[in-house]
């Protein structure tokens, strides 16, 4: 038996702005994506409205410890991209507002320049304290932006260290960044993100110490259990020294079929309904206030069932 249709009537207005950011239109695909960070029944139509035109974007992830100057390489990149006449979107996540939860718009600020090119599309996403050094929402984004035919996706995390290894669920190919001087010769093996890698940059190349970092890398990859060739290579954004040489590594990783890009978004939409599951059950549980759920709180308080079975009890509860 298949899986039964779910598609209610779509608002004509919500399809004809659907059907305009996949002709490209760049204030379309901004509202669209006001939308999905809303949530919501539009936030769905949008997503089922934009799928047929998924899956031809290239998706580029940078990553990397604070400072390292994650934006400033990526601004870098976008021009080398640019001038092979390449469309790009940029998905800049940002640390959220404590006041208004919205973004800070840091990296759009840094990468003002590319503002005026109809080819480079900027999107700062407030991450509302999600852990993952990404936005909940970002697989929504990268599909719309997909969608709307530009052919290099970026997404910048909010470089969030050991956390940012869910780039790696999104991203065709995962470029993390360090640089010489940031207080710790194996911040990179301590930040967990070195297993997530398919390109190390070792950025601010012209600062001490770069070559012992880019050495220390090579070493560290010697580590891992996974043993693939990773390069390891040495940039100056500020001055673009290093970036053709990077952006040559990403395409040489990138070149995935339309059958893996498939794979890759299915694999994105699981994550997607087990982390919505997971907050769901989380509000359900904390909502809880009957006898029975009482009695598994003093179980657990007192170590009469560990907090494992206490979850499957709990469960059961909601059933």
């Amino acid at each position: 038996m298949g899986v039964p249709s779910l598609s209610p009537e779509i608002p004509p207005a919500l399809a004809d702005l659907v059907d305009r950011l996949r002709r490209g239109d760049a204030a379309a695909l901004s509202r669209c994506l006001s939308l999905v960070e809303q949530g919501g029944s539009h936030a769905d139509a949008i997503g089922r409205l934009a799928d047929p035109a998924t899956g031809h974007a290239a998706v580029v992830g940078f990553s990397g410890p604070p400072g390292a100057g994650k934006s400033t390489l990526i601004d870098a990149y976008i021009t080398h991209v640019r001038a092979y006449g390449r469309s790009v979107a940029v998905a800049a996540v940002d640390p959220s507002s404590p006041i208004s939860g919205g973004s800070v718009l840091g990296d759009r600020v840094r990468m003002q320049r590319h503002t005026e090119d109809p080819g480079v599309f900027i999107r700062s996403i407030a991450s509302r304290g999600h852990l993952g050094g990404l936005s909940e929402n970002i697989h929504r984004v990268v599909d719309l932006m997909d969608a709307s035919g530009r052919d290099v996706i970026v997404i910048e995390t909010v470089g969030a260290g050991q956390s940012e290894v869910e780039i790696a669920e999104v991203a065709d190919v995962c470029v993390v960044v360090n640089a010489p001087n940031l207080g710790d010769d194996v911040q990179a093996m301590k930040a967990g993100i070195l297993e997530i890698a398919d390109v190390l940059v070792v950025n601010k190349a012209d600062l001490p110490l770069a070559s012992r970092t880019a050495d220390q890398l090579r070493a560290m990859l010697a580590l891992r259990a996974e043993q693939r060739d990773v390069p390891v290579i040495e940039t100056v954004a500020t001055s673009g020294a290093g970036v053709d040489a990077l952006a040559a590594a990403v395409d040489a990783r990138g070149g995935l079929s339309a059958m893996q890009k498939r794979a890759n978004r299915l694999r994105r939409v699981r994550r997607l309904i087990a982390q919505s599951a997971a907050r769901q059950i989380r509000d359900r549980i904390l909502a809880l206030d009957t006898p029975q759920s009482d009695a598994l709180l003093q179980a657990a308080l007192r170590g009469h069932c560990g907090i494992a079975e206490s979850v499957e009890r709990f469960l059961r509860l909601l059933v």
